[in-house]
């Protein structure tokens, strides 16, 4: 691969990382599951990639998010929000909140909307980004940051590209049987190694790849599977059990049937690094994002068994465009080029099949509300 080079700072923060995965993997007995190597990479205290130093987004980061493209993803979702809050409460907790920006586009919408937002916590687990969204919402008292879910809850709750950045299961086909994917060490390098699935990890398979699959799949057939993403979708239920109020989880990903097709040989597994997307996990650990597609069905068959309610789900494009995305557009004159164009032709990415639009879905799950009509007459749900 030809990638950017890292500073002398950065490459010795990763070969930390790496000495302390090595040190975890030999102590394990030589191999660890690559759910457990991903969480390492991503979240290890001090030297993982979102909870080390290093810039994630924007230009001089790794990628960017729907927040950075424009302000009225935010302020469309603001709608959607004060829809939810009038049945609910005045509060939002935002989890992975970025630069900040998302909140900064909602809240500044929701106070020229004249909506009363009481709380709205953040739970935030990179280090520099929480430095850089207490900077971006300094003038609003009522931002707060903690490290784990309420124990009850009223209002909304968003999370955008949250769910494709938890670990996830690496499982092979092979020999008529599932694989768990190890990660070992071969010769000073990391390296994937296969081992026998536990009970648990065989009922998780079950449930999100073999029900949704009418034949057996090819052996060499490498996917992933989510129950970490499972265990968040649970996690919500229980904030909301008692209370009312839904959560607008928006990321890329298909529904079982599609994410599991016979030709998605190799799974969905992505890195990113410096604006380059790779298929590598392990190139300079914690100093890369490693992403997976969403399986919605599975997360949406978590939630419900949990006791919340599907309410909604739809393409990225769909939602925005149900919830007034056009209108907001429109409050800029056309006839303005300077000002249009340039909104006009984020609006564009945001939407566009060919971009944003139908590869980013919306799952929306809740308790004791229901969507505005006309988010409600996009819902495909029926699609999980």
């Amino acid at each position: 691969m030809s990638l950017p080079l890292p500073s002398g700072d950065a490459l010795a923060a990763s070969q930390a990382l790496q000495r302390m995965i090595a040190a975890e993997i030999a102590d394990q007995g030589g191999a660890i599951p690559f759910s457990r190597f991903m969480e390492l990479a991503l979240y290890a205290p001090n030297l993982g990639y979102y909870s080390g130093g290093a810039a994630k987004l924007g230009h001089d980061g790794d990628f960017t998010t729907s927040p950075e493209i424009s302000p009225l993803f935010g302020a469309t979702l603001a709608r959607a929000a004060a829809a939810i809050m009038a049945q609910s409460g005045p509060n939002i907790i935002e989890f992975g909140a970025g630069t900040g920006k998302l909140a900064l586009d909602v809240l500044t919408t929701l106070g020229e909307l004249g909506v009363r937002v009481d709380s709205y916590t953040i739970i935030e687990l990179s280090g520099e980004l929480r430095a850089r969204q207490q900077e971006a919402l300094k003038a609003f008292p009522q931002v707060r940051w903690v490290h784990d879910f309420p124990d009850a809850f009223r209002g909304v709750v968003l999370a955008n590209e949250v769910l494709d950045a938890m670990p996830v299961e690496l499982v092979l086909r092979d020999g008529g049987r599932w694989h768990r994917q190890m990660v070992t060490v071969d010769a000073g390098r990391f390296a994937f190694a296969s081992s026998e699935p536990d009970a648990a990890l065989l009922d998780q398979i079950a449930r999100q790849v073999e029900s949704h699959c009418a034949d057996a799949l090819q052996d060499g057939y490498l996917t992933e599977v989510h129950p970490i993403g499972c265990g968040f979708m649970r996690s919500l239920a229980h904030t909301f059990k008692g209370g009312k109020g839904a959560a607008i989880l928006i990321d890329y990903g298909f529904p079982a049937h599609e994410y599991y097709f016979d030709e998605r040989t190799s799974g969905t597994l992505m890195c990113h690094y410096r604006h380059h997307a790779h298929p590598d996990p392990f190139y300079l650990p914690g100093l890369q994002d490693i992403t997976a597609h969403v399986d919605f069905t599975a997360m949406a068959l978590a939630a419900h068994d949990a006791g919340l309610d599907v309410l909604g789900y739809m393409s990225q494009a769909a939602f925005l465009l149900a919830s007034g995305i056009g209108d907001l557009l429109l409050k800029t004159d056309p006839e303005d080029a300077l000002r249009y164009l340039p909104q006009s032709k984020a609006v564009q990415k945001l939407v566009s099949p060919a971009e944003m639009g139908e590869l980013f879905k919306v799952l929306i799950v809740g308790s004791g509300v229901a969507l505005e009509p006309a988010v409600e007459r996009a819902d495909r749900s029926h699609k999980l």
